[in-house]
Formats: structure tokens, sequence, C-alpha cells
């Protein structure tokens, strides 16, 4: 095929960068989240003509955006993050980490030095801000990759669609910038048709593996489902009559809080290490608790995982056989499927499953549920502060079931949404605590808020947290989201000040204002960025200052006044064992301990 080149810079009208975001556009990306420079310039410039391309102040929360952007399941394209050479992937990683541990999509292109100026580990660097990006990006990615030679289609296609294949993950393919530039392939494949969707081939579990969990089941008169974030909501819709047929008690996941309302009969909330006490008491009555679509990692289990579900039996069922092996919790059965179809056929094996023998189970979880309240009064309430967990249970009646609600990913405020919250069906419910780092609430805000930009986005987020990607207001405010911020104002990070209170007498050190850290006026930073904001108060939810601002379509700023010594209750302490040695306690014994009355289910 003939060549043709821009006569003025040398460069071809028609170059493999184009053919890569072409090739994009086929597999369903219709958005690019940047930060621009000038080892990815081919690839941006195709990408300005063909997708919607969405600039960001710094690139982790571009990554940070994309992540949420795809996992929200409402836009009806897909993102993928572009970022140059060097700090523009070094600035990337924690993007990277997040969404590698929470097994979700973020396909990452990044730009390099040309070929020809690599280093190839001779000198430390020979390009312009050539670092080795795919060295950095393979831990903690399914597939890093340097193409330092055009890629046919079908090459490309195979590697980029692995971020979505089998268990999710990121995908990081680094194009050298001669690469980007070079003629397009005359190869015919380039014509090649393009099948939109993912060609997942889960694994499925044997029939021997699902009548053996429902001999389990039939047998079992306590038992819970637990569902992770490896069952899509659509997937739970469609087994949610099986479920309400047999008369399944439910607990999810925080990757999964979404599947289900917190007001369906059948919910029973989420068990975890900062999880709910009431949930935390039942699944550890449980006489069988099948687990799917989570791989039951040490927050879920309680790192005292030999006592979980101490009276009972576990089933694990996951597309990852890494995750059925890994020695912790104890499993009666270990099951290597897809959440959905494994469930399906469990549940949908009879029409009219005996229930009767459950009823006085799921009795016995509402006394518990309806008997424990979710805040609880050994979390002190200041003159003039807001209570984070009345707060909270506040912000969840002002929610409406079409509102994305994300419970940013650590901290006080994290905690707090996480215990508290009452979901909605219908709502889409996002964090990223496997990483748990700080700065994701407002970037993960910026991408759902993009993949349905008709939605109301609410984001709760700590000021330690927030401080470390407040630049990204810009991207708020130039973009017109929707986003209402509710930044919990405690004038430090309050985990850190718990820890150091609890394990080092108070000895505090760079946990707060007092110790070190620093924090602008808030009004006059969402003044700069032309976004308006307001102090809140006590019974906020009847001010109609408030509502009037929470009812618009514009985003908004709020300020919530929290005691610098607020407490976040109940939670899993230590304790001395006989030897001497330190154990975190079972899920079930949350600090401050209950009456034995309640514990051993006198709850009325």
């Amino acid at each position: 095929m003939k060549k043709s080149y821009d006569s003025n810079l040398g460069v071809p009208a028609v170059t493999h960068a184009d053919e890569v975001i072409d090739w994009l556009r086929e597999l369903g990306y219709s958005h690019c989240f940047f930060v621009a420079g000038g080892n990815s310039m081919h690839l941006l410039n195709r990408a300005r003509q063909t997708m919607t391309c969405v600039p960001f102040v710094h690139e982790v929360a571009a990554g940070i955006a994309a992540e949420y952007f795809n996992a929200t399941g409402l836009a009806n394209g897909k993102a993928f993050v572009l970022v140059t050479a060097g700090p523009g992937l070094t600035n990337l990683v924690t993007a990277l980490a997040g969404a590698y541990l929470e097994s979700r999509e973020l396909l990452v292109l990044g730009g390099q030095v040309k070929s020809t100026d690599l280093s190839r580990g001779a000198v430390r660097q020979r390009g312009i801000q050539e670092v080795d990006g795919v060295a950095i990006a393979k831990p903690i990615s399914k597939l890093a990759i340097r193409v330092e030679k055009p890629l046919s289609k079908r090459e490309f296609i195979s590697l980029a669609r692995e971020s979505s294949v089998g268990r999710p993950g990121p995908v990081f393919l680094e194009y050298c910038l001669d690469v980007q530039g070079s003629p397009a392939s005359s190869v015919n494949e380039t014509h090649m048709a393009v099948e939109v969707g993912d060609r997942n081939n889960l694994p499925c579990a044997s029939d021997e593996d699902v009548a053996r969990v429902g001999a389990l089941l039939e047998r079992a008169t306590r038992p819970v489902l637990l569902i992770g974030g490896g069952l899509s909501r659509s997937g739970f819709d469609r087994v949610l009559p099986f479920v309400e047929a047999w008369g399944l008690p439910v607990m999810t996941t925080w990757n999964g809080s979404d599947r289900i309302g917190s007001d369906h009969p059948l919910y029973f909330g989420r068990p975890n290490t900062w999880g709910q006490r009431s949930s935390n008491i039942l699944i550890q009555r449980a006489d069988l608790v099948i687990a799917v679509g989570t791989r039951l990692g040490l927050q879920q289990t309680g790192f005292n995982w030999q006592e979980f579900v101490p009276d009972g039996e576990v089933v694990q069922v996951d597309i990852d056989p890494v995750e059925l092996t890994k020695g912790h919790p104890r499993l009666a059965a270990g099951i290597l499927g897809d959440a959905e179809d494994f469930l399906t056929r469990l549940l949908g094996q009879s029409a009219e499953p005996e229930r009767t023998k459950r009823n006085e189970w799921v009795a016995e979880c509402r006394r518990v549920r309806n008997g424990l309240t979710l805040s609880e009064i050994a979390n002190e309430r200041y003159e003039g502060y807001l209570n984070t967990y009345d707060f909270v249970l506040g912000l969840s009646h002002l929610c409406v079931a079409e509102d994305i609600v994300i419970p940013c990913s650590s901290g006080g405020a994290f905690t707090s949404m996480m215990q508290a919250f009452g979901q909605k069906t219908g709502q889409v419910l996002l964090t990223d605590k496997g990483l748990a780092s700080m700065g994701y609430g407002l970037a993960g805000a910026i991408g759902a808020a993009l993949s349905s930009r008709q939605k109301r986005t609410v984001l709760v987020e700590g000021d330690g947290g927030f401080s470390q990607n407040l630049q990204e207001l810009a991207t708020i405010s130039a973009q017109g989201l929707n986003i209402k911020i509710f930044i919990f104002a405690n004038e430090g990070y309050a985990s850190i000040r718990m820890t150091q209170r609890n394990y080092f007498s108070g000895a505090y050190l760079g946990c707060d204002t007092k110790t070190g850290l620093g924090f602008p006026n808030w009004k006059i930073l969402a003044d700069a960025y032309g976004i308006g904001s307001m102090e809140l108060s006590p019974n906020f939810e009847s001010d109609h200052e408030f509502l009037k601002t929470w009812h618009e379509s514009s985003p908004f700023l709020y300020i919530v006044p929290v005691h610098p010594e607020q407490t976040y209750f109940p939670k899993i302490s230590s304790r001395v064992t006989s030897t001497g040695s330190m154990e975190s306690a079972p899920l079930h014994e949350m600090t401050p301990p209950l009456p034995p009355n309640l514990l051993t289910g006198q709850i009325v």
C-alpha cells in the first residue's frame, strides 16, 4: 500500500496511532482520560478526532476516574487512560494498583521515547523522560508490554481485551513514539471485523460441585449467601427471584454493596473487619456461608480467619483458582466457576424449595438486625459538630435510587459510610477498599459522574484524603459535573489519630493540624474553582438552603464539621492471648463489647 505523508511535518497521513485509536473505537471505547505529553502526542491527536477526550490535572486522577467510569456500568462506551512517558506512568501507579487489587478493568496506553533512544539498562536514562514503565507496571497489572514495532489488529485486540477477560485487571501498553508515528499497517488483517463485547470464557462449576453444595444447602438451617463484586448487578438481579424462593438471608461485601437494597426483607448487611455489628454476629452464627464472587480476603473474614464462621461450613465460588487455594479461610468447598451461572444452577434446581426450616433463622436475623443500631452510643456527640454515623444515616434518606454514591476509600469517612449507609435498590455504590488509598474519592466521583451526566453523584470524603487530589476540583468545574461533595472536616487523619491514641498513648504526630498537617480554607478553595460551598449544621436535612443546592444540577461542596476526637465504633480490636502474644478478635467480638445476652442472641 502506498504511504502518504504530511509534507510539513514528515508524519504519515495515517499512522499506527490512528489505527490503534480506531481499533479501540471498534472495541467499544468512547472516552479518553488523559494528561497530555510529548511522548503520547500521536495517540492523543487521533483520540481528539474520534473520542470524547477529558483532560485531567494529574494522571492518578485520570486512572481512578477511568476505573470508576467503567465500573458503574452506566455508560454506553468505555474509558481508557492515555499518559506520557516517565512521570506520566509513575504518577499513575496508584491507580494501577487500585484497579489490580479490586479486579477491575483499566486499559492504559502510555507513551515512551523512540525505540532507538531506549537505554535498555545500559545507563539509567537515555531518552528524555525515559523510565522503564513496563518494569514498574508489571507487578500490578494483568499485562504490561512495551510496543517497539507496530502491532497487527489481531495482536492489539488480543492485548487490549485482556483487561476485561476472565478476572479483570489493568493492562498497560507502552508505545514508543516512533511506533506511534509510523505508517499504518497494510496487512489485510487490519480490516477484520471486531466483535463488540468481551469473550470471557468464564469457568463453569461442575455438576458434581453444584450438587454437593445443593446437598449442604438442603441440610442447612442457618445459611447465609454472601455476595461479592464478582457477581454483577444485572447478574444478581437475574438470580434474586431464586434467592427469594429459597428464602436465603443475603449479605454483601463492600464491593457487592449495591447489588441489593438495604430495605429488602432478606438483606442483612455488610460483614467485615469494619463491618456492621449485626451482620458480623449473624454470619458467625451461620451453619453454611455460600460466598460467591468474593475472594474472602482478610478484611472480609477478619485477621483471625481461623474463627470465621466457627460453627459452620464455608463454600467459596470464584473464577480465580489461586483465591480458592490460598489457605484462608478454611473451606468446605472451593469451587472454580462463574458466580451467576453457579447460583442459577444451584438455586434454580427446585421450583418450590422447602423454606419452613429456614423461617426461624430469618426471623432471628431480623431480630438481631433491628435490635442493634447503626449509630452506636459509644460514639459521643459533641455540641456544634456532626456525629459521622448520624450524618450518614441522614444522607441515606436524602439519596434516591438514581444517585451514584462514592464513599471514598479510607479513613473515618469511609468506615462510617460502609457501616451506616443504607443503599437503595438501583443506586450505584462504588469504592476501592483493597488498596484503601487516600485521594480516591474525588477522582472516582468524577469518573462515575462522567459515565452518566444526568445522575447526581454523591461523594463523602475526609479532609485528609480529599487534599491528596483536590486539584481535580478544576476538572469538576470545567466539566460542569453534578457532584455533591461532603468533606468530613476534622483537621486531620481520623484513623491515624485513633491508632496513635490506642497504641501509643496519644503520642500524636503528623495526624492533624496540631501536629504538622495543613489544610486549606474549604470555602475559599471552592470559590477559587467557581464551586459553591456551605458548612452543615445538625438537622441539615431540613435546611432550606441545603436542600436548594442539593436539588440543583451543579457541583457543590458541603463542609461537615466533625470533632477531632470523634470515635469510630464498632471495630475489631486486638487482644492478648494466654501466651502473651497479640491476636485480633473474631468478627462477632467487636469493640465496645456487647452484654453477653446480646451476643448469645437474646435480642428483642
